[in-house]
């Protein structure tokens, strides 16, 4: 029997909708409206897709979006000093620069300048830091959509075994953190692992965030494991148009998983989303507010 297809739209929209609900409830109990800054460097197609993607789901939202265009050629000095204003300014309560920066900026120095309370990407190591000590932190956008998608499937992953193939900083390292903090069993392997095979056959949960297309193979699932496919690549179709496929073969893991993410319509829809959680999380807790209920 073919696996269940987690579709990442519809609970993306109705995590979004919930988002909705309590913005309205905290502007209404509260006088605060969460305020989310993007800031995009330069005019990378693909960026300037997801900027526009989440300057519209922010205001769908009832949040206030503020957008910051500079070009690719802007003095790091200039960046920093617009990140300070934004640090400063009340109505903004996150703060998010798109990666990737043009190489004359040194990425590393912009995040750590953004204020931890407003880094609703996750990536500032006091961030990181805390996330790793079991500490309340805001944790990236596509790992808690990843979570939040294996919990559709179940409504606890306490005591299973889930491997995270892939070891970079925005995804699978705070992923291994916040599958932890849900009490599963982590294996956390990456392309150099030996008899990854195996290592993916006893595992209850895969999280494929690797950056190579369809490495993950249908033999490698156990049979009825949920598989959560993080990757985005694009292949030349046969019509010469590119493709776009994850970093599970989907058609041959389609047979043997309990139930699996598409690519796309999988985890990408829920980073959006998750940004919005974030957004409303940071506003609360600047504000003293109790943590919301998304």
């Amino acid at each position: 029997m073919a696996a269940r297809i987690i579709d990442g739209k519809v609970i993306a929209s109705e995590l979004r909708a919930r988002v909705a609900d309590e913005v309205a409830r905290v502007q209404r109990a509260h006088g605060v409206t969460p305020g989310l800054a993007v800031v995009l460097v330069g005019s990378d197609p693909a960026s300037q897709v997801y900027v526009r993607s989440k300057h519209k789901q922010t205001q769908a939202a009832g949040m206030a979006s503020f957008e910051h265009v500079l070009p690719a050629d802007v003095a790091q000095i200039e960046l920093l000093a617009l990140i300070g204003k934004l640090n400063r300014d009340s109505s903004v309560h996150g703060i998010l620069v798109q990666l990737p920066l043009p190489k004359s900026l040194d990425t590393e120095t912009i995040i750590n300048a953004i204020d931890p309370a407003k880094d609703v990407d996750g990536l500032h190591p006091n961030n990181a830091g805390r996330l790793a000590a079991g500490l309340a932190a805001l944790s990236p956008c596509t790992p808690l959509g990843c979570i939040i998608l294996s919990k559709s499937v179940h409504a606890s992953l306490e005591g299973m075994n889930a491997i995270v193939i892939g070891r970079s900083n925005l995804v699978g390292r705070p992923l291994v953190q916040l599958l932890l903090n849900e009490n599963a069993t982590v294996t956390i392997a990456h392309s150099r692992s030996r008899d990854l095979a195996q290592l993916c056959a006893r595992a209850d949960l895969v999280y494929a965030a690797v950056g190579k297309p369809e490495m993950v193979r249908g033999d490698w699932i156990k049979p009825g494991a949920t598989v959560i496919d993080v990757g985005i690549n694009r292949l030349p179709g046969p019509d010469g148009k590119d493709r776009l496929v994850g970093d599970v073969a989907f058609a041959e893991a389609l047979e043997v998983a309990g139930a699996i993410t598409p690519v796309p319509g999988g985890v990408g829809q829920m980073t959006v989303a998750c940004l919005l959680v974030n957004t409303l999380r940071a506003a609360c807790a600047i504000h003293g507010l109790a943590k919301p209920g998304v």
